[in-house]
């Protein structure tokens, strides 16, 4: 299958027409290659609707080896995808980034429901995964020019994988929480188009599955408050509405009552300033 853009979307709107079924003597890893050249394509349709399903299709059908999928994700991670213009700002290599991420998800998720990557593979894509916020400066949602970005929320999603795999500790649990305050806390992009909520699933899961005492998730929550405290500038707001945003995320998925329920009540409290008094 060749890797030009219009061959490519003739042959996966086939694909997809069939169910996802190839041909007889078409191999699904033999179109990975095209799939990971067009994976952040500006055209939201290659992209969005024709690229990541074929992706998820593939990743989630058992239509690659186990083999495969690992060379897959150290592609995924690699400074040509996950890291790839890393650091820019307004600049089109962040969909090669997000979508990037948003395949990782997939094969961590394929990975938790029947484990096969190798502790050392499984170590490389968590330092990946937890060192990508530090560097990403793109946190624009929907974009003009190409569709969605959404690299807070791809995060998010791949963060999300990343707690529910039994490898995860209690360490890597703490810093996806660091890695969620900083992105919350970013200094300068109020997330309009719903990352919150894809970051309060992490916290969520955290909680229902008991990853880490439901005191240590109150007392993380109460760090995030903080922000109430600092003097008022534009990084402060932005501190504050999006930790405010997470915060009655939270609230409707959560129990009433309880550590972090208070938790969720005080700290909502002091980020809110237009509470009565």
């Amino acid at each position: 299958m060749t890797h030009t853009a219009t061959a490519l979307t003739a042959d996966l709107r086939r694909i997809e027409a069939d169910g996802y079924r190839l041909r007889p003597g078409e191999r699904a890893a033999d179109l990975v290659p095209a799939l990971l050249a067009h994976i952040g394509d500006l055209d939201p349709q290659l992209r969005d609707e024709l690229v990541y399903p074929t992706f998820h299709a593939f990743v989630t059908g058992d239509r690659l080896t186990e083999d495969e999928l690992r060379d897959l994700l150290d592609t995924l991670i690699d400074d040509q995808h996950l890291f790839h213009g890393i650091g820019g700002h307004d600049d089109p290599t962040v969909f090669t980034r997000t979508f990037s991420m948003l395949v990782v998800a997939l094969v961590l998720a394929r990975h938790r429901d029947r484990p096969f990557l190798t502790a050392e593979q499984f170590a490389r894509t968590r330092d990946a995964l937890l060192r990508y916020h530090r560097q990403e400066r793109d946190l624009r949602g929907l974009v003009t020019e190409g569709g969605w970005a959404h690299a807070a929320a791809h995060h998010a999603d791949a963060l999300n994988e990343l707690v529910r795999c039994p490898e995860s500790a209690p360490a890597t649990h703490r810093a996806v929480l660091d890695a969620l305050a900083a992105l919350l806390h970013n200094g300068t992009t109020i997330f309009p188009d719903e990352d919150d909520e894809r970051m309060a699933t992490v916290v969520d899961v955290l909680a229902e599955k008991e990853l880490l005492p439901e005191a240590e998730i109150a007392q993380w929550l109460g760090r995030l408050a903080d922000c109430a405290d600092q003097p008022r500038s534009r990084a402060q707001m932005v501190a504050r509405v999006n930790t405010r945003n997470l915060l009655r995320s939270l609230w409707f998925r959560r129990p009433r009552t309880g550590v972090l329920a208070g938790a969720l009540r005080a700290a909502e409290t002091r980020v809110n300033r237009f509470r009565a008094p």
